[in-house]
């Protein structure tokens, strides 16, 4: 992509703030019980790196990501609308927390949006393994904690 696509902020300056977004975004994932269930056996740092250099790249940046597609790296996730609204919410709380650009925001929501149907599953049979090794992960969802107001 050309440096154009970045709209003004330098390939640099916008890898730092996906950095942190990413840090803050991976927290609260690894913080949930119910979504870092997910993520058991994979090192956060990786993860992290790897969805910073995927949106560098969605946006325009270099091209640093070699990993697989989204929708190739998730075939054996069980990813519901809960789970996508859940995990969608984490990112919002991100950008807030690191006061990312809004019109960042948006654009990264947007490429979200792109591969969801890629990702979502309606059912258990939608999953198929990566590896021979792999195992559907299926994580029914606890029931929310209702905070007393």
């Amino acid at each position: 992509g050309s440096e154009s696509d970045l709209r003004g902020m330098d390939a640099a300056a916008l890898k730092a703030q996906l950095v942190r977004v990413n840090k803050a975004f991976y927290q609260r994932i690894f913080d949930d019980p119910w979504l870092s269930q997910m993520f058991q056996g994979v090192r956060r740092e990786h993860i992290e790196n790897q969805q910073t250099d995927f949106i560098l790249s969605a946006f325009g940046g270099p091209k640093l990501y070699y990993g697989k597609s989204p929708a190739d790296a998730h075939p054996h996730i069980f990813v519901n609308e809960q789970i996508w609204q859940r995990r969608e919410q984490y990112l919002k709380e991100a950008f807030v927390e690191t006061n990312f650009p809004p019109e960042y925001a948006q654009r990264w929501l947007k490429i979200d949006e792109a591969f969801k149907a890629r990702i979502m599953k309606r059912s258990l049979d939608d999953c198929t393994r990566r590896y021979r090794s792999d195992d559907i992960l299926y994580f029914p969802n606890p029931p929310l904690e209702r905070k007393a107001s």
